[in-house]
């Protein structure tokens, strides 16, 4: 799904986090798009939505660079104006192209993992068995890294947002959201106001070039008038009175974003869909897929973790 943003310079490849697809997410693109002045592009993994194929790490992988070889040939999107958007899962896709793209304009972890098995037990090394392995490839993103994570997530703890943010070679100040879950980060203000400076940040500061040197730090990014703050300091923001939706650990389910996304001039946009029509995209009665299909190698981690608790004790 294509959404395109009239005048817009860079564009948006997001890749959701799990227990979603593009019927549950078209709403949340077009308000992004629209907010954040930016093309946006939303694809669904393997087995997902009306994707055809079986979830699995590799094809997550395969299932991203497809998404972006679109952009660039299809829609005439170049590497320097894209960022990659990833959640939750969609960490772990994200990040892997990331790695491999070393003039791409920047990258937005929302609620990452720092892979697969941490979520589960927190390992103090990478083993052969593991999935996502975000921890190892987040060094290797030559462009800004924006880490958005609650500090409330019982999904995927915050500290895994912040072993990220910690790892990246050019950090961006984060948003750490006080009081945020795993699910409803874009229900607070201050979600869209940070991304909508980042965006700024990033339309003003200049692509990576081969035969520049390397950014050392979000010094290197202004906002306005105003010099980046320093890559250690964080944004915390004070817990909101408005009530959250409970969510159950297995899922990645996402709540519709109310208040804090004003839905206005929505007539402006243009959503395309490639080889097929808008109904097989908003799928709202249809049901969604479990965790189980996004981690089918759950089972053996969970076997492997006794293993780990062996060698790690």
């Amino acid at each position: 799904m294509y959404v395109r943003q009239p005048g817009a310079r860079l564009t948006l490849l997001y890749s959701h986090g799990n227990a979603a697809d593009l019927g549950q997410m078209y709403e949340l693109f077009v308000e992004l798009s629209s907010h954040l002045n930016v093309n946006l592009m939303g694809y669904d993994y393997s087995g997902y939505g009306q994707s055809s194929g079986k979830p699995s790490e590799q094809n997550t992988y395969a299932d991203i660079e497809a998404a972006y070889r679109c952009l660039i040939e299809t829609y005439g999107a170049s590497e320097e104006n894209i960022i990659l958007y990833g959640q939750s899962v969609g960490s772990g896709p994200t990040l892997d192209l990331a790695s491999r793209l070393p003039h791409l304009r920047a990258v937005v972890l929302h609620s990452p993992i720092s892979s697969g098995l941490r979520v589960m037990y927190p390992v103090k090394h990478t083993y052969w068995f593991d999935i996502y392995k975000n921890i190892d490839k987040v060094a290797l993103v030559k462009c800004p890294v924006l880490v958005i994570h609650g500090t409330a997530d019982d999904v995927v703890d915050c500290s895994h947002g912040r072993a990220l943010w910690e790892l990246s070679k050019v950090k961006y100040e984060p948003l750490w959201v006080k009081g945020g879950n795993h699910c409803n980060l874009e229900l607070y203000p201050e979600y869209i106001k940070h991304l909508k400076k980042f965006i700024t940040a990033i339309e003003k500061s200049p692509p990576l070039k081969d035969d520049s040197p390397e950014s050392s730090g979000p010094s290197d990014l202004e906002t306005g008038s105003e010099s980046m703050e320093s890559s250690r300091k964080s944004t915390d923001v004070r817990d909101k009175s408005r009530s959250s939706t409970d969510h159950r650990r297995s899922t990645d389910r996402r709540e519709k974003p109310r208040s804090s996304i004003d839905r206005k001039d929505k007539g402006r946009k243009s959503v395309d869909h490639p080889d097929k029509p808008r109904a097989s995209v908003d799928q709202s009665d249809k049901p969604r897929k479990s965790i189980d299909r996004a981690y089918p190698y759950l089972v053996f981690l969970t076997l492997a973790m006794h293993c780990v608790t062996a060698l790690e004790g």
